[in-house]
């Protein structure tokens, strides 16, 4: 077995993870790339939130607990490949016949590989109510927006109290208080399941004290996004772990005739809703899902998307889908001639809307 292990870390130390990385098509550049996983990120992560350490080989992505490893697990991930598969692709693309002789059990490790990673048993699946009861017991915890950094913050992106009141958007005022409660009540590993710790055992929203509750048509919240109101933080957002049941503002979604403007990110969404628009967000531009068309029957939609090249590409795909749903929808900006009155190159709403003070 060690002979094995020992072939593998030699394996690991001949390679460059970067040039790994750019043999899968991944864009590397000053050692950080794009995630795998864009629709967890806000903007479809535009800008990189993994970072690559050449020296130790492995890559961390600062959003996704599960995207990090070292440059074997980048190739599963990237290809969607086992262990196995893996190696057999490092084995073709990088290492050369003289490597792979001189490692004296690469056909051992190609054959026996599961005797090397011993795969994780799945976690057991939580119910949906018990994970609603904690995602709601955690929200209840927190503080009104009011009289915190976080007011200031939101009216100097002149978002205002009746917006942040609408959508009950919370504040980690206390998070050491927030982080014992929380333990205490229900205990780390079901924490941990749900996505609200971290692997040190920890709240994961150190730095995001904001939270954007993303309501249903009940008002209740089973997913939610967290802010952080410091420029110098990245990634700006994190969401909470699993997959986005649906679009922000799901209320505006209310099957009755009339128009509704589809944004990219909460924070644009509240913008609109600051000016009684009724407005629908989704984190970014590539986590609109298929399967949410049929939401916004009987309205007819403004696609806001971000004025640069992934807006423009999304607003392209969405379009389609609503297209085929026989849905009406139109670019914002459609039919405006005046230039001065559109976005510009890499504006959003709250931008446009900053602008014109």
């Amino acid at each position: 077995m060690q002979n094995k292990r020992d072939d593998i870390d030699r394996i690991k130390a001949s390679l460059s993870i970067t040039e790994v990385a750019t043999a899968l098509g991944i864009q590397v550049q000053r050692g950080k790339f794009k995630c795998l996983y864009p629709m967890r990120h806000a903007h479809g992560d535009r800008t990189p939130s993994v970072s690559i350490s050449e020296e130790k080989g492995l890559f961390t992505c600062w959003v996704c607990e599960d995207m990090r490893g070292d440059v074997i697990e980048l190739v599963k991930q990237a290809r969607s490949c086992s262990f196995l598969e893996a190696i057999e692709w490092l084995k073709t693309e990088f290492l050369s016949q003289s490597q792979i002789n001189g490692l004296s059990s690469i056909k051992k490790i190609i054959a026996e590989s599961d005797s090397i990673v011993t795969p994780k048993p799945p976690k057991p699946e939580i119910k949906p109510e018990e994970r609603m009861k904690v995602v709601l017991s955690f929200l209840k915890r927190l503080s009104v927006v009011d009289g915190t950094p976080a007011a200031r913050w939101l009216v100097s992106r002149r978002v205002f109290k009746p917006a942040w009141d609408k959508m009950r958007l919370r504040y980690i005022s206390d998070y050491n208080a927030l982080n014992k409660s929380l333990l205490s009540e229900f205990g780390l590993e079901l924490l941990q399941k749900i996505g609200l710790y971290n692997d040190r055992g920890n709240l994961r929203y150190y730095k995001h004290p904001l939270i954007f509750p993303y309501l249903d048509e009940q008002v209740r919240s089973l997913f939610f996004q967290a802010r952080t109101i410091d420029s110098s933080v990245v990634p700006k957002e994190l969401n909470l772990k699993g997959e986005i049941p649906y679009p922000y503002n799901k209320p505006a979604l209310n099957q009755k005739p009339g128009w509704v403007y589809l944004c990219e990110g909460v924070v644009d969404t509240l913008t609109l809703i600051s000016r009684n628009i009724e407005a629908v967000g989704v984190p970014g531009v590539k986590s609109f899902k298929p399967e949410w068309v049929h939401l916004f029957a009987q309205k007819k939609v403004v696609l806001c998307f971000d004025q640069d090249e992934p807006g423009r590409e999304a607003t392209k795909y969405v379009q389609s889908l609503f297209e085929r749903a026989q849905i009406y929808s139109v670019p914002l900006g459609h039919g405006i001639e005046d230039e001065d009155l559109k976005m510009k190159e890499g504006q959003d709403i709250n931008d446009w809307f900053n602008q014109r003070k």
